[in-house]
């Protein structure tokens, strides 16, 4: 590893490092000895990173640091490249565009030895043909973020309708269609909606009566439950 790279991973690792960490642990995860640590740490010292601690005790790097725009790996770079190519073949039209703008912000700040990677990626995904749809991910994405209520008519596995109110927490992407994760009036439950089930739907102008921070945190409590119940009754079926 490149002794810039390495300065850059040090970072990172006390970046995200809740508590001082110390020399031979740094050194442990970058496959390099603790006197090296120590003249690295001193170099970014010596930049005014503001590191704070000492040999034989741990460092932490303190809040609000930044590091100067663009400092990506190529793995970070292919990261964000495969991403992008993801949303391109299944987004809605305002999110294609978005991804395309993405990568094209990160090239322009990319050196130019890195230029390949959007040039030439390394990286693609198959396109597929989207699915019929009559209420657009934008449309709930856009409900998500103002907090919305959705009234739609549902279709379950044998056809049959009924009218829902719902309260959207998050939208799936999957290579064919979309699901929403809400709460159901009716149902007085999470619920799953599969995008391509739904034969009409209207965003209300009536606000969903939660914090969504609060509303997503029982909906994983929910679905931990769920899955809990799942797992336990596999075992049971295989001990049978």
């Amino acid at each position: 590893m490149r002794r810039g790279d390495r300065l850059f991973e040090i970072i990172e690792i006390l970046r995200r490092a809740r508590s001082p960490i110390s020399a031979e642990t740094i050194g442990a995860e970058l496959e390099v000895t603790k006197r090296t640590v120590y003249r690295d740490i001193s170099a970014l010292m010596a930049q005014r990173v503001p590191i704070r601690g000492e040999a034989g005790v741990g460092y932490v790097l303190e809040q609000g640091y930044h590091m100067p725009p663009l400092m990506l790996t190529s793995d970070e770079i292919e990261a964000a490249v495969l991403g992008a190519q993801w949303v391109q073949t299944r987004g809605e039209p305002d999110l294609v565009t978005a991804a395309t703008s993405l990568i094209a912000k990160i090239a322009a700040v990319t050196p130019d030895t890195s230029q390949h990677f959007f040039v030439e990626p390394n990286t693609s995904v198959a396109p597929v043909a989207p699915s019929a749809e009559v209420f657009s991910a934008s449309e709930i994405r856009c409900a998500i973020r103002e907090r919305l209520k959705i009234a739609l008519t549902y279709a379950d596995g044998t056809g049959a309708t009924t009218d829902r109110v719902i309260w959207p927490i998050l939208v799936g992407y999957r290579d064919a269609g979309r699901i929403i994760a809400a709460w159901c009036e009716l149902r007085q439950a999470f619920r799953y909606f599969r995008s391509d089930r739904i034969a009409t739907a209207k965003v209300l102008t009536e606000r969903i009566p939660r914090r969504m921070d609060i509303l997503r945190r029982e909906w994983r409590a929910a679905m931990d439950v769920e899955r809990a119940r799942f797992n336990t009754l596999s075992g049971k079926k295989e001990s049978e």
